[in-house]
């Protein structure tokens, strides 16, 4: 059984399309698009068995609208928006609902070891991104799908 499937695993790489070799777009694919897609493959029988579930994928407010600079990050997470929003569609008549999360830059010890002298003001904690993910997995939500929550 499964009643909850949040899909937050990912990664980040900067650079425009001349400067990201292939290795980089891929592990921004794999990292970002493909562990999404395995983990709904994986978690959606059982929620379409139980004609109930809750999908909740993390996307990228920099997908919306795209900025520069960051092409294959850019990319996967507009992929995993269009998984969001296509599989939304698909089992909505059996009482799954998926929706995504848009945070910006997240407040994370990653981040700022990443980027060290970055204003952070404008960085979204990772309480917020958590209370977002908890009022899309309960039941208060049950009629929303397809929802792209910017964060």
């Amino acid at each position: 059984r499964v009643d909850i499937l949040v899909c937050a695993v990912g990664g980040f790489a900067a650079g425009d399309l001349v400067s990201t070799p292939p290795e980089a777009w891929n592990r921004m694919l794999t990292l970002n698009l493909t562990t999404t897609y395995l983990a709904c493959h994986g978690a959606l029988p059982a929620m379409l068995r139980a004609r109930s579930g809750r999908v909740i994928t993390i996307a990228s407010r920099a997908v919306v609208p795209p900025m520069a600079g960051f092409l294959a990050y850019t990319v996967a997470k507009a992929g995993v928006i269009a998984l969001t929003l296509a599989l939304a569609r698909e089992v909505a008549p059996h009482g799954v609902t998926v929706n995504a999360v848009l945070p910006s830059t997240m407040d994370t010890p990653a981040n700022r070891a990443a980027m060290p002298d970055a204003d952070r003001s404008g960085w979204v904690s990772v309480d917020s991104v958590a209370a977002v993910v908890t009022l899309l997995a309960g039941d208060g939500a049950r009629d929303v799908t397809g929802a792209l929550i910017p964060v």
